[in-house]
Formats: C-alpha cells, sequence, structure tokens
C-alpha cells in the first residue's frame, strides 16, 4: 500500500505533575530533512529518538518536536544561580566604574543568556522510558495519518492509469483504420500527378510497406500497456515506490510521446492528448508518495 509524504500525528502523556507531548509532522521532499526538538532534560535519549524516527519517517521534511509542561500550562523553569550571581558582579562593578544606578541590576541578570533555563535536570530511567512510549504512540498516528492518505492516492492512479489504458483501446481501434486510410490516400494522390499504366505497382507495394513500417506503432502500444501494468503490480506489491513509479511513469509518457509523433494521424494524436494530461495528474500526485 503507498504510503503519503504528507503525515502528521500526535501523542501525549501525564507524568507525575507535567505533560509530555509530541507532534511529529512532514511534506514532500526528495531526501530526507528531519528537525528535532527536543528539551534539555531528554538530551540523553536524543540520538536513540532520532534514529527511530530517521528509519520510520525515513523520506519527507520532516519535524519532530517534544515538549514538557506543567499541568498548568507552563514550562517548568530554573535560575542557574551560579551564572546570574557572576552577570550581577559584573554589571555592578561595571556600573560603579560608570556611576550609573545599581537598583535594577536583577531584572537585567535574569535576561541574560543560560540563566533561566527549561528542564535543567536529566530525567531518570522511569520518564525517559515513558517519553519513548509517547513518541512510538506519535509516530504510529503519524505513520497511519500517510497510510490514508496514501490509500487516496492510489485510488486516483488506479484511476488515472486505467484512463490511459482505455485511451489506449481507443488508438487500437483508430489504428486500424489507419492503414486502410493511409494507403487510400497515397494511392489518390499519385494518381493526381501519374497514369495509372506507369505505376509500378509492386514497387508501389515495397514502398508502401516500407512507410507504413516506419510509423508502425505496435511495438509502442505493447510496451505502453506493459508499462501500465507494472505501475499498478508495483504500486500494489511493494514498499516506499515513489521514486520507482516515478521512473515507470516517465517510460509510460514516452510511449505516448512516441505513439504522438509517429501516428500521423490526426485521431490518434487527439486520443495523446488526453493520455498526456491523464499522466501528468499522475506526476503532480507522485512527488508526494512515500
Amino acid at each position: 500500500m503507498l504510503k503519503s509524504m504528507t503525515g502528521f500525528g500526535k501523542a501525549t502523556l501525564e507524568w507525575n505533575s507535567s505533560t509530555i507531548a509530541v507532534e511529529v509532522r512532514s511534506l514532500n521532499s526528495k531526501q530526507l530533512d528531519l528537525g528535532f526538538r527536543i528539551p534539555s532534560r531528554y538530551k540523553s535519549k536524543e540520538l536513540e529518538l532520532r534514529a527511530t524516527s530517521t528509519r520510520l519517517i525515513e523520506r519527507g521534511k520532516a519535524d519532530v518536536s517534544i515538549q514538557l509542561e506543567t499541568n498548568n500550562g507552563e514550562k517548568e523553569l530554573a535560575i542557574n544561580k551560579s551564572l546570574a550571581k557572576n552577570y550581577f558582579a559584573e554589571l555592578k562593578a561595571l556600573a560603579t566604574e560608570l556611576n550609573e544606578p545599581t537598583n535594577d541590576l536583577l531584572s537585567l541578570v535574569l535576561k541574560m543568556p543560560e540563566v533561566l533555563k527549561s528542564e535543567p535536570e536529566e530525567a531518570e530511567e522511569a520518564e525517559l522510558e515513558q517519553l519513548k512510549t509517547c513518541v512510538d504512540k506519535a509516530i504510529a498516528e503519524f505513520v497511519k495519518f500517510r497510510l490514508e492518505e496514501g490509500n487516496v492516492l492510489q485510488n486516483e492512479f488506479e484511476t488515472r492509469i486505467h484512463n490511459i489504458v482505455n485511451l489506449l483501446q481507443s488508438v487500437e481501434l483508430l489504428d486500424v483504420k489507419r492503414a486502410t486510410a493511409l494507403r487510400s490516400r497515397i494511392e489518390k494522390n499519385i494518381a493526381e500527378f501519374v497514369d495509372k499504366e506507369k505505376i509500378d505497382q509492386n514497387r508501389f507495394e515495397q514502398e508502401l510497406i516500407y512507410y507504413i513500417e516506419k510509423i508502425d506503432i505496435a511495438e509502442e502500444k505493447l510496451r505502453l500497456k506493459t508499462h501500465c501494468d507494472y505501475f499498478l503490480k508495483t504500486m500494489n506489491e511493494e514498499e516506499s515506490v515513489g521514486r520507482k513509479l516515478g521512473f515507470i511513469s516517465q517510460e509510460i509518457g514516452r510511449e505516448i510521446n512516441t505513439i504522438g509523433s509517429k501516428a500521423n494521424d490526426s485521431a490518434i494524436q487527439m486520443v495523446v492528448v488526453q493520455m498526456k494530461d491523464e499522466l501528468e495528474k499522475i506526476k503532480e500526485q507522485l512527488l508526494n508518495v512515500l
């Protein structure tokens, strides 16, 4: 079953007086571009969680966001007292040297880098296990979302491929009439300029066969049908096939273009235009397939 590169998953988990919230989202991209935001409290678990996310997300421009909040919605904060004292001492010394007031230095200190930090303490193993559980749930929801979106895309591709196959049947019907019409047209044109008695019938037949073979589209029709069948088979039986389906669609387009250029028939070329339209709709959606 196909997966869309677009996905979203969310999970929350209550732990002691806090809430762990994990969100996973992605958009289409040629490669995996993973953004990973995690509180400093959980840094020891980052490599493991990042590896799991990379393996399951596979491809796309993705973001994994982990947040830790208290039950009242505020983040846990702590003051780096040692750093704050150093800032305060330096600012007080500078203010004294410049004869500036020192009564509002504390508010300045609290705004300095690294003085106020979120979740400064390293989490215990039990909490880290809960975090992993929460991340796993979010990614599971994310994968489920991708599958649901992929099912919509799969139905769309099946419809478009079947439309191309049906249009190919129209080409085959028109192709049967094309050779007869072509022969009649050539004979009529020759008759306007050359007397019938002067025409070497054997030579005429040879040249006509050579010309008809030159514009014959039997092989292109067969290859087009084969590529369409292969597209459906790959889509239904293999996983993570976005790139592969893209290559198959290129081959489908090559055969459609060749049929249009070799057919030398306005009715067939009109059908070819419809095929191209169906294929373009497939290519647009393939950009979003994992």
